[in-house]
């Protein structure tokens, strides 16, 4: 047996609301337990950030899949990313709409096509060639999302006003290193309330959102999507760790640079090739959670980490 496993998801980082405070740890347990259960059974990182991202999609609490938001012509965009940290193979969709697990599409364009990103009408075509099932708009989005829609078309409130009061949900992710060493990142999200039509944040931009190095490690990225692509925050931090730096103090150097530098704000889950994670992050909450030899820990608040043993560690 070589390599420990690891697991780690985030649920976004926001100013997540109390009332969603609850339902955001249950669902980052719930998808780090998934996805780990993969990696214990001997299974791939690529397999374990996949499964780990459906279980967040698929929970309407997270802005991603089954939780994803109107824009401003009132229907779903949806874009993620897949990366695989052996061979630095990557697959994206962006602007693709209807389908409640990107994730799983972006899959399918990293192993069934030469591409690393497919988008719009293009991509959602493929997908039907695939016979990924197509969802009604209305299975989507959650009354919560549509409230927030027609507040935002009355008040006229741009992105950026909106990630400032950090009201704005965002992407959900994942970060694994299997027993064979090697790792994976992927993260999916559902977009801003009312962003302009064909607008398409950091997460399926490689680098930015994203990126998964089994020489270095993998980052998944939260947050105000136009900073975060403006200094490549995923590929930022894993070059802090190139020089030495660790996953918490490169995580850390990163946030605050982004935040000096392009005065915004988000999150991060990282895991490096000898097994090290952290969850960082500069918004008022992330919702995080990681296992790892038996231990799961989780947070939502800053500076706030709860342990449970979930079983001995062999």
């Amino acid at each position: 047996m070589g390599t420990k496993p690891v697991l780690v998801v985030h649920g976004g980082a926001w100013a997540i609301p109390d009332e969603f405070a609850e339902r955001s740890i249950l669902g980052v347990k719930n998808a780090v337990k998934n996805g780990f259960a993969v990696l214990e059974m001997g299974g791939s990182s690529m397999k374990a950030v996949e499964i780990a991202v459906r279980a967040l999609e698929d929970d309407a609490v997270f802005d991603a899949g089954h939780g994803a938001v109107l824009n401003a012509d009132g229907y779903v965009e949806l874009d993620a990313i897949i990366m695989n940290g052996k061979t630095l193979a990557a697959g994206a969709v962006s602007c693709i709409r209807n389908i409640s697990n990107p994730v799983t599409f972006a899959c399918s364009v990293l192993e069934k096509t030469p591409y690393v990103m497919l988008t719009g009408t293009g991509a959602n075509q493929f997908a039907e060639k695939l016979g990924i099932p197509q969802v009604p708009v209305e299975e989507l989005v959650t009354d919560h999302a549509k409230a927030e829609w027609e507040q935002y078309r009355k008040y006229k409130q741009t992105v950026k006003s909106l990630f400032n009061t950090e009201l704005v949900h965002d992407t959900v992710g994942a970060v694994a290193i299997d027993c064979e060493g090697n790792m994976a990142c992927a993260t999916s999200t559902g977009g801003i309330t009312n962003k302009m039509v064909g607008r398409v944040g950091d997460t399926p931009v490689i680098g930015s959102g994203g990126y998964a190095d089994n020489l270095v490690g993998a980052v998944s990225a939260t947050g105000h999507g136009e900073s975060i692509m403006k200094v490549t925050l995923a590929r930022l931090i894993l070059f802090h760790m190139e020089q030495g730096k660790t996953p918490e103090e490169a995580a850390d150097s990163a946030l605050h640079y982004m935040e000096r530098r392009v005065h915004g704000r988000g999150g991060v889950i990282v895991v490096s090739k000898t097994g090290e994670w952290t969850a960082r992050f500069t918004t008022k909450r992330m919702a995080w959670a990681g296992i790892k030899e038996g231990v799961l820990m989780y947070g939502l608040n800053p500076g706030e980490t709860i342990q449970e043993i979930i079983k001995p560690s062999k």
